[in-house]
């Protein structure tokens, strides 16, 4: 897939820029800085800050069970219908898809079951969604951007679309591990994690990886599961026993 806008990243990450140069095409969510910004001391609530605080999570409920650990989370099914039916007909096999290695059209197949977590990197983010696991594969098609201006990266365990640009959106996700301003507005947030979720990310962030914060040994995501309302969550797999995150 060919795209037309460059992501855009701070000067402090300017080196790293450089460095991934040679994969431009990846879906991505931005280089973190160095530390995730401080909110201004002794300023009254911004009015949107205060409204954020009343979007709570309103749609479905998906279940991830990975090689390390249960990460749940809701979907914000008003906010951003697109992205949670699209991450619904993915996981569960409902929509058609390409499979970005064989280029053959899928039907009724599951997208995500079986895939890996590509990038992760500590006090950020994980990132998954990808069947190459490259960060180059998506399902063969794109849709655009759902910013709700009252929703934002300012909790942890935020669930979102990765992109390579505005209206780029396809089947790469990522959750994080603390708020990050920077993230604001420039990608679709479509799911909170709940606070055990957001140990088994942090435990995730800190495996040995390489230059391109990809795990040395892979983090599997074994199978997503998509629970409506009234039903209950699926039992644990029996070797779901997360690690404690590393200090």
């Amino acid at each position: 897939m060919k795209l037309t806008h460059a992501l855009l990243v701070s000067a402090l990450t300017a080196g790293l820029t450089a460095a991934l140069a040679g994969v431009a095409t990846a879906q991505t969510a931005p280089v973190p800085p160095d530390k995730p910004a401080a909110p201004a001391p002794d300023l009254p609530d911004a009015p949107q800050a205060t409204a954020a605080v009343m979007i709570h999570p309103n749609g479905p409920t998906v279940v991830m069970d990975t090689s390390m650990g249960r990460i749940t989370c809701q979907f914000f099914e008003r906010q951003a219908p697109k992205a949670v039916a699209n991450f619904i007909g993915l996981a569960e096999g409902t929509i058609d898809w390409t499979d970005p290695t064989t280029k053959k059209k899928e039907h009724h197949k599951r997208y995500y079951d079986g895939t890996t977590f590509h990038r992760v990197i500590p006090e950020f983010m994980i990132q998954g969604g990808d069947p190459t696991g490259t960060g180059m594969g998506d399902p063969g098609y794109s849709f655009d951007d759902e910013l709700d201006p009252n929703l934002n990266f300012d909790k942890a365990g935020r669930l979102a679309m990765a992109n390579s640009g505005p209206n780029t959106n396809g089947s790469q996700f990522f959750v994080t591990e603390a708020p990050y301003d920077s993230l604001n507005q420039h990608y679709t947030l479509f799911g909170q994690c709940d606070e055990p979720s957001v140990l088994v990310v942090k435990s995730m962030t800190r495996v040995p990886r390489d230059g391109n914060d990809k795990p040395l040994t892979p983090v599997l995501l074994n199978k997503v599961t998509i629970v409506r309302e009234g039903q209950p969550l699926p039992a644990p797999p029996a070797d779901a026993a997360p690690a404690a995150p590393k200090q």
